[in-house]
C-alpha cells in the first residue's frame, strides 16, 4: 500500500518487448526441477534499504551464505499488482490495491475483458473477479498519475527506462491453476487470517475483519468506530489468489479458497512443516507488522517508516527487526522439516516493492535463494523482475510459461537457482542485456 511521499520529476524512455498470448512451452533450458518452493514475500522496501541493514542481520546473513540478486526489480506499484505479476505473469488490468467485488459475475466486466484498469487515479470501485482472456495493462517506465500522491511528480515503476507494452490475449489464470493442472499441489499461507477463512474477507486482525458485526458484542458497540480500530494484519491485497474468478468460486477444491490456510492451526503453515506434508509451492505472507509494511494503529514497533527516501536513515528500526525475526522463523522452521532434505527444495525471501521514493530511485528490490542443492554465496547481476521469477519456477516444476513470462526478454534465473548460466534472451535492451 502506498504511503505519502515527495519525488522527481524523470523523464520516460518506452521500450517494446515481445509478448507471447497466454501460456508458452517449458521453460526448462538452464532450470533445475523442483520439487518444493517456499516463497516468503515481504514488503515496501528497496534492495539499499535491505542489503547490509544492521537491523535485519539474519536477512543479510542469508544474503550472504545462500544467493543474492542483485539486480532485480519489481514490475509497478502498488502492492497488489506485483503480487499478481509473480503468481500470473500479469497485472491482469488491476493497478490499485482495491478490495475484490467478491463472487460478482452478473453485474461487473473483468479489467481483461474491457481492457479498461482499474486504478487509483482516476479512482476505480473494486475489483471484478479476474477470469477469461484479454488486455492486461501496460507498465509505464515512470508513473506520472496513478500513484502519485500530492506533492510528487513521479515514480519509477522499474529502473526509470524499461516499460512493459499492454498484452493482448492475456490468460486469466495463475501458477496455481498450471499446479493443479500438472498434478500438483499449492497453498496460500497467510498469517493473521480469521479463524472463519477469507471468503469476503479484506483485511482482519486474525479475529475482527470488515465482516466483524460489532452490533452483536454487548453492550452493542459502534461499527464505524471499531471497523476503524482494527489492525489489518491480513490483507486480501497480499493474497493474490483470492481476485480470480475460479478460486472464489471453488468448483475445483483444489483451486478454492479453502486454499489460503493460517501459520497457526491444524492445517497451517508450522504443522504441515513438522510433518513433511507440505504442497509443491507455498506461497508464504507475514502479516503486515511482520511483512515490514507497517501499520498506522499498531503501535510504535509497527509504525509506518517515518521518511520514505529510500535510505536506511528514514525507516523504523523495530519494523525492520520485526521482519528479520519473522524471516528468520520461517527460514528455520522450513530447514527444520523433514521435506528440505528430500529433493531439490528452494526458499525465495522476496521483497514486492521498493518504499515509493523518489525518482530517480529505481524500484529495485532485493531477492534471496537459498536451495537444498547447488552452489551457495552466488551474487547474480543479471537483470531480472517478477516475471522471471515466475518463470524460473515455472520451468522447475515443468509448467508452461504464463502471460509476461512467455516475454522473449525474460531469463530465467538458473545462476541462482543452482543450474549453472542463466539463459539470455536472443533480444538486447537499450546496448545491454536487460532481460
Amino acid at each position: 500500500m502506498k504511503k505519502s511521499i515527495a519525488t522527481l520529476s524523470l523523464l520516460s524512455a518506452v521500450l517494446a518487448a515481445p509478448v507471447f498470448a497466454q501460456e508458452g512451452s517449458s521453460p526448462v533450458a538452464g532450470v533445475q526441477k523442483l520439487d518444493h518452493v517456499f516463497l516468503i514475500m515481504m514488503e515496501n522496501h528497496g534492495y539499499s534499504q535491505i542489503i547490509t541493514n544492521p537491523n535485519a542481520p539474519f536477512i543479510n546473513g542469508l544474503a550472504n551464505s545462500a544467493n543474492l540478486a542483485t539486480n532485480y526489480f519489481a514490475v509497478g506499484h502498488p502492492s497488489l499488482t506485483n503480487y499478481l505479476e509473480v503468481v500470473g505473469g500479469s497485472n491482469f488490468g488491476v493497478q490499485s490495491d482495491n478490495a475484490s467485488d467478491w463472487h460478482n459475475t452478473t453485474t461487473c466486466s473483468s479489467n481483461l475483458s474491457t481492457g479498461v484498469a482499474n486504478t487509483d487515479v482516476p479512482s476505480s470501485s473494486n475489483i471484478c473477479p479476474i477470469s477469461g482472456t484479454g488486455k492486461d495493462a501496460a507498465t509505464p517506465a515512470v508513473d506520472y498519475v496513478n500513484e502519485v500522491s500530492p506533492g510528487q511528480t513521479a515514480l519509477n515503476n522499474l529502473d526509470g527506462v524499461l516499460s512493459i507494452p499492454q498484452a493482448s490475449n492475456i490468460s486469466g489464470k495463475s501458477i496455481a491453476d498450471q499446479l493443479v493442472m500438472a498434478g500438483k499441489s499449492w497453498k496460500s499461507y497467510q498469517e493473521s487470517i480469521p479463524t472463519t477463512g477469507v471468503d469476503n474477507v479484506n483485511y482482519s486482525d486474525g479475529l475482527f475483519s470488515n465482516l466483524t458485526d460489532f452490533t452483536t458484542i454487548l453492550p452493542a458497540q459502534n461499527p464505524a468506530l471499531n471497523n476503524g480500530q482494527i489492525v489489518s494484519l491480513y490483507a486480501a491485497k497480499h493474497n493474490p489468489f483470492v481476485y480470480f474468478q475460479n478460486i472464489q468460486q471453488g468448483q475445483n477444491p483444489a483451486l478454492s479458497l479453502s486454499n489460503t490456510t493460517s501459520f497457526d492451526g491444524g492445517n497451517g503453515l508450522f504443522a504441515d512443516l513438522s510433518s513433511g506434508n507440505v504442497p509443491a509451492f507455498s506461497f508464504i505472507v507475514p502479516n503486515q507488522c511482520n511483512d515490514q509494511h507497517g501499520r498506522g494503529n499498531a503501535g510504535p514497533f509497527c509504525n509506518y517508516d517515518p521518511i520514505t527516501d529510500g535510505s536506511q536513515a528514514g525507516l523504523n528500526p523495530a519494523l525492520i527487526q520485526l521482519g528479520d525475526v519473522a524471516v528468520e522463523k520461517l527460514v528455520t522452521a522450513i530447514k527444520s522439516s523433514p521435506v528440505w532434505n528430500q529433493g531439490h527444495n528452494a526458499i525465495v525471501v522476496l521483497w514486492d516493492e521498493n518504499d515509493y521514493s523518489n525518482a530517480p530511485n529505481v524500484n529495485q528490490v532485493a531477492m534471496i535463494v537459498d536451495t537444498s542443492y547447488g552452489p551457495q554465496g552466488v551474487k547474480s547481476n543479471n537483470f531480472y523482475t517478477h516475471f522471471s521469477l515466475l518463470k524460473t519456477l515455472e520451468g522447475g516444476f515443468g509448467l508452461p510459461c504464463l502471460n509476461h513470462a512467455c516475454d522473449s526478454t525474460v531469463n530465467v534465473i538458473s545462476d541462482l537457482f543452482g543450474a549453472g548460466t542463466p539463459v539470455k534472451s536472443n533480444q538486447k535492451n537499450h546496448g545491454n542485456d536487460r532481460y
